[in-house]
């Protein structure tokens, strides 16, 4: 048996081309001719490896995921509280990131327009920033038992307040305002963490 045709490209670049134009562009707003355009593959190369345009934004968003968990983690892992919402909120808004990535956050953008035939994406984009909140919450509760917090503090209100935060950041982020405004939002709220 032979053992076929070489694939002419790199699958993990043209994911990463392919993440890039989701991220910028939304699901919805991404066309497969800009995706095989980015990535450099055809249609069928890019059926063949990823499958439809639905699949693909999948494994984009794993990839995003993957990234950004690092950065979630770290921050997760700090000693306190305050200091994890601020490395979080500076994360979400982009701030002190590379210049040249998009701006905001992939899971909030890819879902602000989804059509009717886009639900199955919508809901998924959900689910991922409901899975992060709830990571969040349960940290809180950690900190709050630490001695982080004060004790009538709830880290699912805390959580929730700190994701709202992030996610308007982001769209913010994406609609052009700049590191300054965006650290001064962040510093506004951190002035309501509750002080131990």
């Amino acid at each position: 048996m032979g053992a076929g045709r070489p694939r002419e490209f790199d699958p993990d670049e043209a994911l990463d081309s392919a993440l890039d134009v989701f991220w910028r562009q939304g699901y919805e707003g991404t066309s497969m001719s800009d995706l095989t355009q980015a990535m450099g593959i055809a249609k069928p190369s890019l059926y063949a490896v990823f499958g439809n345009k639905e699949e693909l934004f999948r494994k984009a968003l794993d990839r995003y995921a993957s990234r950004r968990s690092d950065l979630g983690c770290s921050a997760l892992n700090e000693a306190t509280s305050r200091r994890a919402v601020e490395r979080m909120l500076l994360a979400f808004a982009g701030v002190g990131e590379d210049e040249e990535a998009p701006k905001g956050c992939l899971m909030v953008q890819g879902a602000l327009v989804c059509s009717e035939a886009s639900e199955s994406i919508r809901q998924e984009l959900c689910a991922r920033r409901a899975e992060s909140e709830a990571a969040l919450c349960r940290r809180l509760e950690e900190w709050k038992a630490a001695g982080d917090l004060p004790p009538e503090a709830d880290p699912k209100d805390l959580a929730r307040y700190v994701m709202s935060v992030a996610q308007g950041l982001s769209v913010q982020a994406a609609s052009g305002a700049t590191p300054d405004d965006l650290r001064r939002v962040v510093a506004m709220t951190l002035k309501t963490w509750p002080p131990v």
